[in-house]
């Protein structure tokens, strides 16, 4: 079983793959992970404040190619992040669809206006934020954003609008 998570900045994304992991023993990757080596090592011109956009398109190839082969070797994986595209499912034959949950996590407006301080204590409670520069009305224009695309490309998500509680 595969299990996609994505979401916008702030979401919970990797504290939930952790939980998972630590749950059913799944190994996860971090896309940020990739990300930052594939930057560090100098094997990708882009930086970590390139355009999301290019970022994505610089991945997720490679993100996809790895989804297939632990698909291939009957093997379980989370992968995290927010450079997975809301169209992946393009990338992906039947018979690789059928291993593979996605979920997108969303906050509500309401959510983040009444819990930021939250938001912004947990921002590094799994991986240590260098830089964060945590701005409420970018919060929420992005979760807002990820909702409408989620619902046009008809996807699963998990809107957080109460208390923070996610089950898979």
């Amino acid at each position: 079983m595969i299990i996609l998570i994505t979401g916008a900045s702030h979401t919970g994304k990797t504290a939930l793959a952790q939980k998972l992991l630590e749950k059913y023993k799944y190994p996860y990757l971090s896309i940020d992970h990739l990300k930052m080596g594939l930057i560090r090592s100098r094997n990708t011109n882009l930086t970590p404040l390139s355009d999301d956009g290019e970022l994505t398109s610089y991945l997720w190839p490679i993100v996809c190619e790895m989804i297939k082969t632990a698909i291939e070797n009957e093997q379980n994986l989370i992968v995290e992040g927010c450079y997975i595209p809301f169209d992946w499912k393009k990338d992906f034959e039947k018979e690789y669809l059928d291993k593979i949950k996605y979920y997108c996590l969303i906050m509500s407006e309401d959510y983040i206006r009444t819990h930021f301080e939250d938001i912004k204590k947990y921002a590094d409670i799994i991986e240590k934020r260098l830089h964060d520069d945590c701005d409420i009305e970018e919060i929420i224009s992005d979760n807002h954003n990820n909702l409408q695309l989620a619902k046009k490309h008809k996807l699963d998500y998990i809107l957080i609008d109460g208390k923070y509680e996610i089950e898979l």
